[in-house]
């Protein structure tokens, strides 16, 4: 399997043309539809046929347009040309800018250019190593350092000159080496020769961890391909181009992943199937000894390696679940009792094996874990599974598995489902958290007394303004939290660090810890002045996994608190509707806010901080030492 064929995307379906020429017709295109065209095994042809529609973006309802810039040194066109048709099957309708040839300096450093003054969300630097020109000289250390450092300043110059005008976040790429060697295997070791230089480059901008700069890997993904596929002498010499043309799809594919992880879509959960896909046969036919799984069997190997790979998604904090046509008993059997099972019952957040069709089993799993269904992926050997799945809930990731189980796992990881921009100590712990609030779930379905039942949860939320700790949690969880946020405005982790540094904002996070273990980060609320007397709630959101336990109350509280000692005597809440939040229309309400006018899609809400009684709860507010006033 060629990676460039984005093998684990379903074949595009024959009357592809006909639906888009349909669309085409129509007065509105919904995003939904614009989605279910693009999740496919789309070549560049049809890439540029759907991109071209997405011109006139105005006529696409249900998304709003990123605004995003495409800086090269090379020719750009066929990059244009499918990227925003790619960004579309990761629910991202992209606003694109494209210079002309070779104007990514100019286009970074000239305040008045058209990148600078349009006000972007995303710039992208798709430099190659030719954008350096770097002068070859093996064996001088101290020249080929120069070089290196020189490369590494010029682009961060150029960061700069983006960022100086507009709050955008800057995608930097790591350059694929030529495949040509001039020395064999010493080029690597080798100061000066072509390959030490650009790896040395590399290894520089991928160790940096730079607020408002994401790292889009292209040396690892030309390497994937390898290095005399990705790069075309013809291609360059004709058209200046910086790859192969068939590696283009496979280029924006993989830079859409990385908007997406920025935008918060990545998916939080892998369901799996269980016969033939973690083991091979059927459990209710063959039995636990009759089924194929372990160490000196090749089809057993292959399904122990889609074990493995779950573990250790699972331990970059992916929720595993299980959705299963089969005799719960008989299905959790294996977990208990198969000596070569690598997954256990304690590694499974949610365990759906019925006899119920996989897209409902699928719902209740999203249900029981708070997560929306466009947060699953869904990993099933059986191709007729996949397509009703995909057919009933087509935001679910659901990867086009071979007939082979040793492509199963690589299958998984090509699809980059889960994309990351960072990877912190909270998300190791990410998928206990979800586990233990299945638990909770079970335990409140199991009570008859809600007030008690939240009290014998023994609550402590740890409360602090923003901090660098904080701050890469902060920043994900702003851009991941869909459903209860207010305003869905999204801050980069550079802005994060702004509003720390602003006295008169005031940026709080909220840890809430029970007696089923850490929730982790949970909440978040920036409030920005309106005047010396009034803060605007320019953002709050907070993880669905603890609703209905009063935490917005005693965020309430707290926040009430605050705004009383800084002198604050009114507080503005604000709702702007998205399809996602409508579970958080009637929050300020709820609170105790009174209605202000609209503006526009804005709706707004009033609270008098000095007339305000706190509403007690269940849950103990803790401060950091260094924050102890604030407690008081």
């Amino acid at each position: 399997m060629n990676l460039q064929d984005l093998f684990w995307l379903p074949e595009a379906a024959p009357e592809f043309r006909a639906e888009l020429r349909e669309l085409r017709a129509s007065a509105q295109w919904p995003m939904a539809k614009l989605r279910q065209l693009a999740r496919a095994r789309l070549n560049l042809t049809q890439l540029h046929s759907l991109s071209r529609l997405l011109g006139e973006s105005e006529r696409v309802s249900g998304a709003k347009p990123i605004a995003i810039s495409l800086l090269s040194n090379a020719s750009t066109e066929l990059i244009a040309s499918a990227l925003p048709a790619t960004a579309l099957r990761h629910d991202l309708l992209l606003n694109l800018h494209v210079p002309a040839f070779g104007q990514f300096t100019q286009e970074s450093l000239d305040p008045v250019s058209q990148t600078r003054q349009r006000g972007n969300e995303f710039v992208v630097l798709a430099l190659d190593h030719r954008a350096f020109q770097w002068q070859s000289c093996p064996g001088n250390a101290e020249l080929a350092e120069q070089q290196v450092e020189q490369a590494l300043q010029t682009l961060l110059g150029l960061v700069a000159g983006l960022r100086a005008t507009q709050a955008c976040s800057v995608v930097l790429q790591t350059l694929a080496a030529p495949p040509d060697s001039l020395f064999g295997s010493l080029d690597g070791q080798l100061p000066g020769s072509q390959r030490w230089m650009i790896e040395a480059f590399n290894q520089r901008l991928r160790a940096r961890r730079i607020a408002g700069e994401l790292l889009f890997d292209v040396a690892a993904l030309a390497a994937q391909v390898g290095l005399a596929q990705w790069h075309d002498p013809t291609q360059w010499a004709v058209g200046k181009f910086a790859f192969a043309h068939a590696m283009v799809p496979l280029y924006a594919e993989h830079l859409a992943r990385l908007l997406m992880a920025a935008k918060g879509k990545a998916k939080k959960c892998l369901v799996l199937d269980l016969d033939n896909t973690l083991w091979g046969g059927v459990i209710g036919d063959d039995g636990l000894a009759g089924i194929v799984l372990g160490q000196g069997h090749p089809v057993g190997e292959a399904h122990l390696q889609v074990q493995a790979t779950a573990l250790a998604l699972r331990e970059r904090g992916i929720v595993l679940a299980v959705s299963s046509k089969n005799d719960e008993a008989v299905a959790r059997q294996v977990f208990r009792e198969h000596p070569d099972m690598l997954l256990r019952e304690s590694h499974i957040a949610v365990f759906q094996a019925n006899w119920k069709d996989k897209a409902s089993n699928l719902r209740a799993i999203a249900q029981t874990l708070n997560i929306g269904v466009d947060a699953l992926v869904f990993l099933d050997d059986n191709p007729a599974e996949r397509q009703q799945v995909r057919l009933e809930l087509p935001d679910v990731g659901v990867p086009e598995l071979p007939s082979a189980p040793e492509f199963f796992a690589s299958t998984l990881l090509a699809a980059g489902y889960f994309e990351a921009l960072q990877f912190t100590a909270e998300d190791s712990q990410r998928a206990e958290q979800y586990q233990a609030n299945a638990a909770r779930t079970a335990e409140l379905g199991a009570s008859s007394d809600l007030a008690g039942y939240l009290k014998s949860l023994q609550m402590r939320a740890h409360v602090a303004e923003f901090d660098a700790v904080g701050r890469a949690r902060i920043s994900q969880l702003i851009n991941k939290t869909n459903q209860f946020n207010l305003t869905t405005r999204r801050y980069s982790e550079a802005e994060v660090e702004a509003f720390e540094q602003d006295p008169q904002v005031l940026g709080l996070q909220i840890r809430l810890l029970d007696r089923f273990g850490d929730n982790g980060m949970i909440s978040v609320v920036i409030c920005k002045p309106q005047d010396a007397q009034t803060w605007l709630i320019d953002s709050w959101l907070m993880s669905c996994r603890v609703l209905n336990r009063g935490v917005e109350r005693q965020v309430l509280n707290v926040l009430v608190q605050c705004a009383a000692q800084r002198g604050i005597r009114q507080l503005i809440g604000q709702y702007i509707p998205t399809e996602k939040n409508s579970m958080v229309a009637e929050h300020y309400p709820r609170l105790g806010f009174t209605p202000l006018e609209a503006e526009g899609e804005v709706q707004r809400w009033q609270l008098d901080v000095e007339a305000y009684v706190p509403v007690e709860q269940p849950i103990e507010v803790l401060w950091p030492a260094s924050a102890s006033k604030a407690a008081d």
